[in-house]
């Protein structure tokens, strides 16, 4: 699905943010009458914001089969789209770690996330939105074992790709290094955690890992990771969702950056 010329966005907010993102090369927004004027009423957009030329008009039907289309294009399991409007745009930038390397080479003070072993498109996309909500600057994924970023995770991320850069690696443990020997702090999330949000530098540069939902973090990454946190249960559920304890963990972490 990455080597495709093009992205599919579905979600007004989605949509919205795409348009405002100098980066997207817009091709096409479809859209019936009903949805065009509830997305104009929602975006936020002014009108004069919006690329009226790239609009064709479909009825609710005909849209719901040309969606349908280009999903199968896509390789993907077709879902109903929302709100009676999808647009076509060019791919997001998929960055190399160089790029996280360069900034703390230069001293560029950033926020980092990184995902181990996150694969549902669902968790990463709620992730993502709570990593723009705190400014986070990049997240950090393997190439391989990650979630994609298809049309439902363009919804539910609400446009958070637009301003959270993705950097993907060969390998997780030697990107994790590679940032400690830069001076950023690696800050893991693990139910066997020994270390104390107190000792955290928060004025240094931070890497926020996270571990998949069920199985946590890789035992290579781990042992990467210099210093890990958990979250003391206050009642009788003992886990959280992945997402949760990720926005949990971004207040504690970058929240008070």
């Amino acid at each position: 699905m990455e080597n495709l010329d093009h992205d599919m966005i579905i979600g007004i907010h989605s949509i919205a943010e795409a348009i405002r993102n100098p980066e997207r090369q817009i091709f096409e927004i479809v859209a019936t009458d009903e949805g065009f004027q509830e997305f104009k009423k929602r975006s936020g957009l002014k009108e004069s914001e919006i690329p009226l030329t790239k609009v064709r008009w479909l009825e609710g039907h005909a849209l719901q089969e040309e969606a349908k289309r280009i999903y199968q294009e896509m390789e993907l399991e077709f879902q109903r789209v929302p709100s009676g409007i999808f647009m076509l745009v060019s791919p997001i930038n998929i960055y190399e770690p160089t790029w996280i390397y360069e900034q703390l080479e230069s001293r560029i003070p950033i926020k980092i996330l990184a995902l181990d072993q996150v694969t549902d498109a669902h968790n990463g996309a709620a992730i993502m939105r709570t990593a723009a909500f705190y400014g986070v600057d990049c997240v950090l994924l393997s190439a391989r074992g990650n979630f994609g970023t298809g049309p439902g995770f363009s919804r539910i991320a609400s446009g958070a790709t637009e301003y959270v850069k993705i950097v993907k690696c060969s390998g997780l443990p030697k990107a994790l290094t590679k940032l400690k020997d830069l001076g950023a702090i690696v800050v893991g999330l693990s139910e066997h955690a020994t270390g104390d949000l107190g000792i955290i530098d928060t004025k240094k540069p931070i890497c926020l890992v996270l571990g998949a939902e069920d199985v946590g973090m890789s035992h290579a990454v781990s042992r990467v990771v210099e210093t890990t946190i958990s979250f003391k249960p206050q009642g009788k559920i003992k886990s959280l969702n992945v997402s949760v304890a990720a926005a949990i963990a971004m207040e504690k972490i970058f929240g008070a950056v």
